[in-house]
């Protein structure tokens, strides 16, 4: 077992961190003790942001990183992408959209697979946020692919959700479920220099429910238009207690306590036994489960 001496995280050792998010991600010798160990001294807001493939977020947050790194602040990405069912591995083709800040000394980047999660998120990603939280960050952003309503998972994660759409979701707005649209504590209207975007942000103010509304900008990431309000909103929001700090840590267990009573369910063999199971061809799923969860 590694000595947690080693393996303290420290934002100013990106090895360090590097090393604590391997150890937690792989559930390597070390990582409950690891966890265990956490102190959290310093505020540091978590950023979540979400929305459909194709709205720019990965844009969006290079331009994010670009305001937030003034004044020597340290910021820490974590990326989650979409796991491929076809062979289990992380699509990292945005990932290029951040180059600028790889190389960067006070920004630290890192991927995750999402392991099948629905919602685009899992177990690790809130583990590994923590790890991030504990290092002394200034912020932390966490991308993350918007598939549907169990993206609400996001909110055991994110101080702040921001919810990224695009002027061509217009037709689609009033289909956006429900749970996607109140998880978050801000829309971005990105790409905002399509046709209809202003329509768009008005229909979206519209539909809301609440009497106050949410904010809604509009955003061009690629050419770093409307950057500054979304920073001046987050950094509003950052100072702010966290009035919703018990549904997070709920939220939070209930995704970890899944995991672990998952642990022991290898989604590879799965498909393996299930095709083995085939050949009978009086194959019936819930004999088959039955005899699966047994064994």
């Amino acid at each position: 077992m590694q000595h947690l001496n080693n393996i303290i995280p420290d934002s100013n050792d990106f090895r360090s961190v590097a090393r604590a998010l391997t150890i937690v991600e792989n559930d390597l010798d070390g990582a409950d003790e690891l966890l265990k160990s956490l102190s959290f001294t310093k505020r540091c807001p978590v950023i979540g942001i979400t929305g459909p493939p194709g709205a720019g977020k990965s844009t969006l947050v290079n331009a994010l990183i670009t305001h937030l790194i003034t004044g020597g602040k340290k910021i820490a990405v974590l990326a989650i992408d979409p796991t491929s069912p076809f062979n289990f591995g992380s699509l990292l083709g945005d990932r290029i959209r951040m180059a600028p800040h790889f190389n960067h000394s006070d920004v630290f980047i890192r991927s995750l697979a999402t392991r099948g999660s629905l919602g685009g998120l899992s177990a690790k990603a809130i583990e590994m946020t923590d790890i991030l939280r504990a290092a002394g960050f200034d912020y932390i952003l966490v991308e993350t692919v918007g598939v549907g309503q169990s993206e609400v998972e996001i909110a055991g994660l994110a101080d702040i959700t921001l919810l990224v759409l695009v002027p061509e979701s217009g037709d689609e707005i009033q289909n956006i479920k429900s749970g996607l649209m109140e998880i978050a504590d801000a829309f971005i209207v990105n790409k905002g220099d399509r046709a209809d975007a202003d329509l768009f942000v008005n229909n979206l103010k519209k539909i809301q429910k609440s009497e106050a509304g949410l904010p809604v900008f509009k955003t061009i990431a690629s050419k770093d238009i409307g950057i500054s309000d979304v920073i001046g909103f987050i950094q509003s929001k950052s100072s702010v207690t966290n009035t919703r700090k018990e549904l997070l840590l709920a939220e939070k267990a209930y995704q970890i306590i899944r995991q672990k009573r998952m642990a022991g369910v290898d989604k590879k063999k799965l498909r393996q036994d299930i095709a083995e199971a085939l050949k009978d061809e009086s194959f019936n799923l819930y004999v088959f489960l039955s005899e699966w969860l047994i064994g």
